[in-house]
């Protein structure tokens, strides 16, 4: 019997854990010869999460260079794709989300006339540059796909809305959930010390991630703002912020919550031990987008500091409330999740959107669906 050659292709820390589900699902199936190619558009963090799921890549182009434009990755990611799709030759190539190299890697497929399956597909916010240059790559990444993998029944009308045929649009949840409930342990213990020392059961903890290019400057200065005035307001609040390696990030940090004792600014933090500290923290402030889709799963309100979202399933669904960028706003909405335990609880029981945890499992059985008994290949 032939084998459906499936080439994945990732980049980031993020790509690789919603990749990682399926890496392991095909590689535990005869049916499929799977190779796994990292561009390593980020270096470090991406490594991390090869290491926590033991994936070890076929093909490693290593991009990364300090100061890299979008055009530097999209052109070094395709020239270093273009080899291995010569020399593999792929059924299917596969890639996740919304990253530049999501983009280059759907082009390359294209150019090659190979199946691109876009996992996570369907995600929109509305606004071309916001957030950028993720909606452009999603977008384009669309156009150049075979298979269109949306998390959500919001996702694939998205796809519909934009006339894709709808017997290549296959709702399968989301991967990320297939990740998390792999590594959350309720009895974790953290190898930093501090973050074992937080008393998570009498202290509100509170998650922060922010680093979005389109929030760094005042709408970063109204997020922190608001943070720091309800942290002085309330005694049993306390913030942990993982801050980004950007160093403009870093500065307005430093600037607004460099005095303040109960904020802890830490380093960014593996995949394993950030998916246990949103198990262990009372609430998410994010302008993130997987997290929006992680905590929920974990009974964890989130709050968007974004003026979209391309995730707006967990707003209908009542598990996320969009804060925006004025400061008033999100000091409101931040308040009244901590002070009112109705409103909170409302938001920790709202049925989360984003699947049962079996969407690689979907995926895989799709692909060899339309491989074995389609015969469209």
């Amino acid at each position: 019997m032939d084998k459906l050659k499936v080439l994945t292709v990732f980049g980031t820390r993020p790509e690789g854990i919603k990749m990682a589900p399926i890496i392991k699902v095909l590689s535990e199936d005869k049916r499929f010869i799977q190779r796994v190619c990292v561009t390593a558009q980020h270096r470090e963090m991406l490594d991390q999460v090869l290491k926590i799921f033991n994936i070890t890549p076929d093909y490693d182009l290593d991009i990364f260079q300090h100061g890299q434009s979008l055009t530097q990755i999209t052109t070094r990611a395709m020239e270093g794709l273009e080899k291995i799709v010569k020399e593999f030759q792929p059924d299917v190539l596969l890639v996740q989300g919304d990253t530049t190299t999501v983009f280059a890697g759907a082009l390359v497929g294209f150019y090659h006339q190979v199946k691109v399956g876009h996992v996570e597909a369907g995600l929109r916010s509305g606004n071309l540059y916001s957030p950028y240059p993720e909606e452009a790559n999603r977008k384009m990444t669309g156009v150049l796909s075979h298979y269109h993998f949306a998390p959500t029944i919001a996702a694939a009308n998205n796809l519909l809305v934009e006339n894709y045929p709808s017997e290549k649009i296959f709702v399968t949840g989301n991967t990320v959930i297939d990740a998390l409930l792999r590594v959350i342990d309720d009895s974790y213990i953290f190898e930093d010390s501090f973050l074992n020392s937080l008393d998570y059961q009498n202290k509100k903890i509170i998650l922060l991630t922010a680093h979005r290019r389109e929030n760094i400057g005042e709408p970063m200065v109204n997020i922190f703002q608001a943070i720091k005035r309800v942290v002085e307001e309330n005694n049993d609040i306390e913030v942990v912020y993982p801050i980004h390696l950007n160093p403009n990030v870093r500065s307005i940090s430093d600037k607004i919550f460099g005095d303040s004792d109960r904020i802890h600014i830490i380093e960014p933090l593996d995949y394993l031990p950030f998916a246990n500290l949103i198990n262990k923290c009372y609430l998410v402030v994010t302008d993130s987008g997987g997290v929006q889709e992680e905590a929920p799963t974990l009974g964890k309100p989130v709050l968007v500091v974004r003026k979209e979202t391309e995730r707006p399933e967990g707003i209908e669904a009542g598990t996320a409330k969009l804060a925006g960028i004025i400061k008033e706003d999100i000091y409101q909405m931040i308040s009244e999740l901590i002070n009112d335990r109705r409103k909170y609880d409302e938001m920790a029981n709202a049925v989360n959107p984003y699947g049962d945890g079996n969407a690689s499992e979907k995926i895989r059985d799709i692909l060899i669906n339309d491989y074995f008994n389609n015969n469209s290949f």
